[in-house]
């Protein structure tokens, strides 16, 4: 099949990790890198250096491009629907980074274009889709803990200031520990345990500023526009419940990432934000864990697998794992926690996803 090319647009700090894939792997993937662009075309001429035949563009260029069939978008949070819009008003299929978009109705907005115009809408993350969560979906599946009842997802961290340079948008709208990291746990979640019905959640703010603690703006304060500690109860559709912690206050912490809880055994499960990883296995009655052999998921992976899986996809005319559609299902959950922790009560998840097909 002939390469499904790429313009990207955005390119910040996860760019690196997209284009370092994109020139190890692209070829082999289905996709070419055909152009970039940023606002600061100085970033974007530096992203396309060393990279022959790629073209350096203003996002309105790039959109209009013929040698662009999907455009990648790396946005920050912010200006993901105003890209993809974009993107979908000039005929481009669109892969954002996570989240879809900063509420559930924008989503619901960038994926009934698409529908309109005919193309695809693609999403962040794709870790999910490498051998370590694969392999703990083809465990739950087989059985090997009996029917799951419930999990425990954690991610904790004192915040992304202490490493990044320019952290201020993981503080505004868009960004806080659910919504950056978020993604990961619940679409990981999604894959193991199928869709979110309801949510009961809790949150909180501890500071109102925040410092930066590396890089030339070191010691730098700014404002923060979000709940930085997120906790809740998942309701899945299959009737397993989820415990969830997300938080950007926790300075050390032995917690495990995800758990999985069944009426034979316990699955560990390693970093959804990783594309491999141990899934450890405690069958009931055995009294010890015991790793498994990675089964399934792709193996050679890297940010931009997904995009690769919508290649893939397109040429068969199948459906694509990192859909639209499960990324609107996780931004709607994630709306509904901060909703439940506002109003005090549980809240119902407005929308359904398929779960995608395991990947082999």
């Amino acid at each position: 099949m002939s390469p499904l090319r790429v313009g990207v647009v955005g390119t910040g700090v996860i760019s690196r990790a997209y284009l370092g894939h994109l020139d190890a792997h692209g070829r082999d993937g289905g996709l070419a890198l055909t152009a970039v662009a940023d606002l600061d075309l100085e970033r974007a001429a530096k992203a396309a250096a060393g990279r022959p035949g790629v073209q350096v563009r203003t996002p309105a260029e790039l959109y209009a491009a013929d040698d662009v069939d999907v455009v990648l978008n790396l946005t920050v949070p912010a200006a993901h629907t105003e890209v993809a819009h974009a993107a979908i008003a000039a005929g481009k299929h669109v892969y954002n980074e996570k989240p879809l978009a900063l509420d559930r109705a924008a989503g619901a907005e960038v994926l009934a274009a698409a529908r309109a115009a005919g193309v695809r809408v693609g999403c962040a993350p794709d870790t999910v889709l490498g051998s370590g969560v694969q392999t703990a979906r083809a465990a739950v599946a087989a059985g090997h803990i009996g029917r799951p009842v419930a999990a425990t997802a954690f991610f904790t961290t004192p915040g992304h200031e202490v490493w990044h340079s320019d952290p201020e948008f993981y503080y505004r709208p868009g960004g806080g520990p659910l919504f950056d990291m978020g993604p990961y746990y619940l679409t990981a979640l999604v894959h193991l345990l199928g869709p979110v019905t309801a949510v009961t959640g809790a949150a909180s703010r501890p500071t109102d500023l925040r410092t930066i603690g590396s890089g030339p703006r070191a010691g730098h304060t700014f404002p923060v526009e979000v709940d930085t500690h997120v906790t809740g109860v998942l309701t899945h559709a299959s009737g397993a419940l989820t415990t969830l912690l997300m938080s950007f206050d926790t300075h050390a912490a032995h917690l495990p990432r995800i758990e999985v809880h069944g009426t034979g055994g316990s699955l560990s499960v390693p970093d959804p934000n990783g594309f491999d990883g141990p899934v450890a296995l405690h069958a009931a009655g055995t009294g010890e864990w015991r790793q498994l052999p990675p089964t399934h998921g792709y193996r050679v992976a890297g940010r931009g697998t997904g995009l690769a899986d919508l290649a893939a996809a397109l040429a068969a005319g199948t459906a694509h794992r990192a859909s639209g559609d499960l990324a609107l299902h996780v931004l709607d959950t994630m709306q509904a926690l901060l909703e439940s922790a506002a109003a005090g009560r549980r809240v119902e998840i407005r929308t359904e996803c398929a779960v995608p097909d395991l990947v082999g």
